[in-house]
């Protein structure tokens, strides 16, 4: 990079779990001289360099608007996604895929020459559940039931042909785990486990028993540590997809350690049917489709983060889950309308 150019990034979905990490470290860093936040609504959040503008990219003239925005930018953030409701997949699709489409469109048009987009682990096929795990290179068919990862996996597709009529933009996709941290928990609790489940509810001491279930492992990243990844990617020239993840892979035993409960052999049909009950009642939001996933989404390997982008973790995946404990139970979370703490709603 020019030392006399100071980088004007555009980061879609800024006041999001992710978001709300990345805004912050751009902003610390000397080589970006502007950061744009894009949400759907304005937050209460000052920061250096960093300004906001409201955008829907769920509306269908909303690339008119990207193009207007993106204007001399020199990376494209693209984390917006919208996650309920889980009933209603088109909903969702409208605005996930249409929505992310439109924002490749106008990285194109605008002539933006790098695009930094968040895939996800949940983009992964089924794979191998053991160490030393899939890397970049496994295929990203998703679980074609949960609308998640059918979404993710899709636009893996939709980038495919992006590059392949754009060699000069610069794409990276970010795979990480599930990403945690304690500002996150009030919205995680609500995406998840719906406005009915106080956060005060999900402490250790009322957690006495942890379900053992086969398939039961996954890789968690705390937030901070995956925003340092987008960093790398923006303010570097790498490109291609990266797997980010913690160093340890949890599972029952971990949780259970982590908890201080005991860990209980549990088959994985009644839990599943007893998930599904909820949820087709709207007792929860959190689809019994991606809980099918989780159990079979491989284990990554993160080489590549660590050997391209020069990326390492500072958080180990306890501390991570850790913090989102906390989180839940003091109600934690941010200026932002998506992460609005509360332990109640």
């Amino acid at each position: 990079m020019n030392a006399s150019h100071r980088l004007r990034v555009v980061v879609t979905g800024a006041t999001g779990n992710v978001g709300t990490s990345l805004v912050r470290a751009l902003s610390r860093d000397p080589d970006v001289g502007s950061v744009l936040g894009l949400a759907r609504r304005l937050p209460d959040l000052t920061l250096p360099g960093v300004a906001w503008h409201r955008a829907d990219l769920s509306l269908p003239d909303s690339e008119q608007v990207l193009g207007d925005l993106l204007a001399g930018a020199d990376a494209v953030v693209h984390l917006a996604w919208r996650f309920q409701p889980t009933h209603d997949p088109v909903v969702t699709w409208r605005s996930n895929v249409e929505g992310s489409m439109r924002v490749f469109d106008a990285v194109r048009a605008a002539g933006v020459p790098a695009l930094v987009h968040a895939s996800s682990v949940g983009a992964y096929s089924p794979g191998p559940k053991q160490e030393p795990g899939v890397d970049e290179g496994w295929p990203t068919h998703g679980w074609p039931d949960a609308a998640y990862c059918r979404e993710k996996a899709y636009l893996e597709r939709v980038l495919d042909t992006f590059e392949l009529r754009n060699p000069g933009i610069r794409v990276v996709r970010m795979r990480p785990g599930f990403l945690f941290k304690e500002t996150s928990a009030s919205e995680q609790r609500r995406i998840f486990g719906g406005t009915h489940l106080p956060g005060m509810l999900i402490r250790p001491d009322l957690l006495p028993l942890v379900p053992d279930l086969d398939g039961l492992r996954f890789q968690v990243l705390h937030t901070d540590d995956a925003a340092e990844a987008y960093r790398l990617a923006v303010t570097g020239d790498a490109r291609g997809p990266f797997n980010l993840a913690a160093d340890t892979v949890t599972d029952a035993r971990a949780l259970g350690e982590l908890l201080d409960a005991r860990v209980v052999r549990a088959p994985v049909p009644v839990v599943r049917a007893a998930l599904a009950t909820a949820w087709h009642a709207r007792a929860v939001p959190a689809s019994p489709h991606l809980f099918d996933a989780v159990l079979r989404l491989p284990v990554m390997d993160c080489t590549r983060a660590r050997e391209v982008l020069g990326w390492r973790p500072r958080y180990s995946a306890s501390e991570a889950l850790t913090a989102f404990l906390s989180g839940a139970v003091r109600g934690s979370g941010e200026p932002t309308a998506p992460m609005a703490g509360s332990r109640w709603s």
